[in-house]
């Protein structure tokens, strides 16, 4: 008899292999991981939730259930050094799952290491992404692990995991009318599957949880106000309308003394800007393994984050960084996605976002409105931007007749092709 350790989301698929595993003769130990799924728009009863899972596998036999509260650690490891790279794969899709899941491998190798376990397993299927980024990441931390992917090994499809988990008394939420496959976590929301997986079917209302229909957001515009203190997120404070919309929820989310609490800012910002409607994302994109996947997502807080750090980034960075950082940022995208984190490449791209940290200081101002976060200002102790330079009033400051020497010089490559394309042909 061997000893597995499971990632168990308690939901229908994991449900399913818990029993399908211990029926195969194996101990199996359940591991979920509270990544701030709860806290995401509400933060009440997270814990009653997660006790929940955790009774459900015990009920269905696991020899152990474990649950880690890996919010802090999710926030600082991975969240974080992804805000500073703006990740946004394809330019569109922050990331949540994605960088869920190096996490959770490092999760599962420890708690193998902590109950004697030879294997871990997850319930990722033969074609999707998650089966590459754990299986990578477990790899990357003990190559000696070995890892189970029970729904590649014999593919089990949504209606028969249905029918099974009724057979076997696994109580679940999925019904063959709303078959979406659900995960979660404070970055993000991920749906699929149903009617999703044709991409000509719009989003149906009810497989969005986290943003507001646009019947429901409201008829005026919120502004928030986001403090970066060395590239990291300090402050996120509503303006007057809003705080007394919220409540105290309205105030800056900093906790007491020097310790910011940045899981709680990620939290409220997934509210305030839900309430919206902001961060809805419908995406054909490339998985990893080449196949093209109708992906639906909701990441109100990410959505204004990257918008806001963007904007203090164009304010403070020169034109050649923001230039490379364009394309690194895609590569830490790509890399990120194609379950690659523990790479060395990414842990360089790392070393060059913290190289200017230190300038990504500053103030932005961000409107919610109608489905958009728009920012409307920004300010910074390292702002490059000069008015006397750039404005064209009284105090303008800048030297107009050295243009002329400027464009002078710049043009000679052009000049010098033209002038050869005038000239007569050689004989």
């Amino acid at each position: 008899m061997s000893r597995i350790v499971l990632a168990y989301s308690g939901g229908l698929d994991t449900s399913v292999l818990l029993k399908k595993l211990i029926a195969q003769g194996h101990e199996v130990v359940a591991l979920t991981a509270n990544l701030g799924e709860s806290d995401a728009v509400a933060g009440d009863g997270a814990a009653a939730e997660l006790e929940a899972v955790r009774a459900k596998a015990l009920a269905l036999g696991a020899l152990d259930a474990v649950v880690v509260d890996a919010r802090e650690r999710f926030v600082r490891e991975y969240v974080m050094p992804a805000l500073a790279a703006n990740v946004m794969y394809e330019g569109m899709y922050p990331l949540s799952a994605a960088l869920s899941r190096p996490l959770i491998a490092a999760l599962l190798v420890e708690t193998a290491h902590r109950y004697g376990a030879d294997a871990v397993a997850h319930g990722c299927t033969g074609k999707g992404n998650d089966q590459v980024r754990i299986e990578l990441g477990v790899r990357g931390l003990d190559p000696g692990i070995a890892v189970r992917a029970p729904l590649r090994e014999s593919p089990l499809s949504r209606p028969d995991a249905i029918a099974y988990a009724n057979a076997h008394g696994i109580p679940i939420a999925h019904t063959a009318a709303k078959p979406y496959s659900i995960d979660a976590n404070l970055w993000g929301r991920s749906i699929e599957a149903g009617v999703l997986e044709d991409p000509w079917h719009g989003v149906p209302e009810d497989a969005y949880a986290w943003t507001a229909s646009p019947a429901a957001r409201p008829a005026h515009a919120d502004e928030v106000v986001l403090a970066f203190d060395g590239g990291a997120l300090r402050q996120a404070q509503g303006d007057t309308a809003l705080r007394q919309a919220q409540g105290d929820t309205g105030a800056l989310r900093q906790a007491q003394g020097d310790t910011v609490d940045t899981v709680a800012m990620v939290a409220w910002l997934n509210a305030v800007a839900g309430r919206h409607g902001v961060g809805r994302i419908d995406l054909v994109e490339d998985r990893v393994i080449g196949v093209k996947s109708r992906e639906v997502y909701e990441a109100p807080a990410a959505t204004v984050l990257i918008a806001a750090r963007k904007a203090l980034e164009r304010l403070t960075l020169t034109r050649d960084e923001l230039r490379f950082k364009a394309t690194s940022d895609q590569k830490y995208a790509e890399l990120s996605y194609d379950g690659l984190w523990l790479s060395p490449l990414r842990t360089a791209l790392d070393a060059f976002n913290a190289s200017f940290a230190p300038r990504i200081t500053g103030e932005v101002r961000v409107r919610l409105h109608q489905g958009s976060a728009v920012v409307t200002g920004v300010r910074s102790p390292f702002a490059l931007y000069d008015e006397a330079l750039a404005t064209y009033g009284a105090g303008d400051a800048f030297d107009h007749a050295a243009a002329g020497g400027f464009i002078t010089c710049y043009g000679l490559p052009l000049d010098r092709v033209a002038r050869l394309h005038a000239a007569p042909a050689l004989a």
